[in-house]
């Protein structure tokens, strides 16, 4: 395996040089607590310069469309991550403007995507209810007909980024009598429209995200996105960049799995964990020389290296699966001073493993739950068949 550095031609590496000076300029310590405090995930002044400086609408388009190449297009991935841009409501904004682009009318790319590329436009995803879980395929969200528009009612948990957000790409349900892959419909439905309330949540780990009550929204044909009851069609693409199931091309330039986002949070936290543990106390003994501190650092970053070379689903579950698994021992080898968080006096590593600790389960969560994907890894990629969840069948003479 080759470590070394690579060496970037002199376009690429003046584009890195820009979007380092880009990111350090528009990034700040400043940002980065506010958006701690908030927990948005969502910088609107950030989000506004990327949109000025062209970087959403190249990072969007493909090469040939005029956006950027593999190179600049992957240095432009892993600055984000190391300068730790608020990155979430750009994320599902793209998924959304994809479908915009290809189900949508004229009149409707139009009026959205424009706004998109510059910044002031974004979008949320509103797939799941509150008795719904996984399967958003049962939505009970109502979208009726009355003769010359829609009428929406029903509400939507962990709608992230709403608030911040112009439109919600929302899963509603016109045929509650058909099967329920052929009764969805997609709507692109303006969040300031009469009836829609939004009320925040907070997560353990922090960040926000929303409950969204719709109370006999009227929302017009034009933003509906695909044709009635086709909405699965429709969905068939963002579910697959959700679920990280899209295909990697041959450069190796893209990510292995999805979550590397988060696979890269939880690396940091063993460098410093192991940092921490290396470090001579006043009596010149360090914790790292008790043979149980390094056996439980070494098997934590062994499973987190191994978890970040998984592909596709694999990487989603193992990256998710470790970051759960190797929390509580990082906390426990630093001892009680790991249950401070960030920017505490006396946290044993600026609270790097408290936090992972916090995320780790959400991480099992985001696009569906670990044991939803095992289930798709089990069926489409290993052919095993469907789970068998009905009773057991009583036996005979029983």
């Amino acid at each position: 395996m080759d470590f070394s550095q690579v060496e970037l031609g002199s376009e690429d590496q003046a584009f890195l040089d820009e979007v380092r000076a880009f990111l350090s300029t528009h990034v700040t310590d400043e940002v980065i607590r506010r958006d701690r405090e908030s927990g948005d995930n969502f910088d609107e002044g950030v989000h506004l310069a990327m949109g000025a400086a062209g970087y959403l609408s190249a990072e969007f388009h493909s090469e040939t469309e005029g956006g950027w190449g593999r190179v600049q297009r992957r240095i432009w991935q892993l600055e984000k991550r190391r300068f730790h841009a608020p990155w979430v409501t750009w994320g599902t904004t793209a998924i959304v403007a994809r479908s915009v682009l290809t189900f949508g009318s004229p009149e409707l790319r139009e009026e959205v995507l424009p706004g998109v590329f510059s910044g002031h436009v974004r979008m949320c995803l509103g797939y799941t209810e509150p008795e719904g879980g996984s399967d958003i395929a049962t939505s009970k969200t109502r979208a009726v007909w009355d003769g010359d528009s829609w009428i929406i009612n029903g509400s939507k948990m962990f709608t992230t980024g709403a608030h911040n957000s112009k439109y919600v790409f929302l899963i509603t349900n016109t045929d509650p009598d058909a099967k329920k892959h052929k009764s969805l419909t997609m709507f692109l439905v303006p969040l300031d429209s009469p009836g829609i309330e939004i009320q925040g949540i907070r997560t353990v780990d922090g960040d926000r995200t929303n409950i969204v009550y719709y109370s006999d929204v009227k929302v017009d044909d034009r933003y509906r996105l695909g044709e009635v009851n086709g909405g699965w069609a429709v969905l068939m693409g963002p579910l697959a960049v959700e679920h990280g199931v899209t295909e990697r091309k041959p450069d190796g330039l893209d990510d292995i799995a999805i979550m590397m986002h988060q696979g890269l949070y939880m690396a940091t936290t063993v460098d410093k964990v192991a940092a921490a543990v290396s470090r001579e106390t006043p009596s010149g003994k360090k914790a790292l020389d008790d043979s149980s501190v390094a056996y439980r650092l070494g098997r934590s970053a062994a499973r987190m290296e191994a978890s970040l070379s998984a592909p596709s689903m694999f990487g989603r579950v193992a990256i998710a699966q470790t970051m759960r698994d190797t929390a509580p021992d990082l906390m426990d080898v630093l001892g009680t001073a790991s249950t401070l968080p960030i920017e505490t006096d006396g946290a044993a590593d600026d609270g790097a493993s408290e936090y992972l600790y916090r995320w780790a389960p959400l991480c099992g969560i985001y696009g569906g739950t670990l044991e939803v994907f095992r289930n798709m890894i089990a069926q489409h990629a290993l052919g095993l068949g469907r789970p068998d969840y009905s009773p057991p069948k009583a036996k005979v003479g029983q």
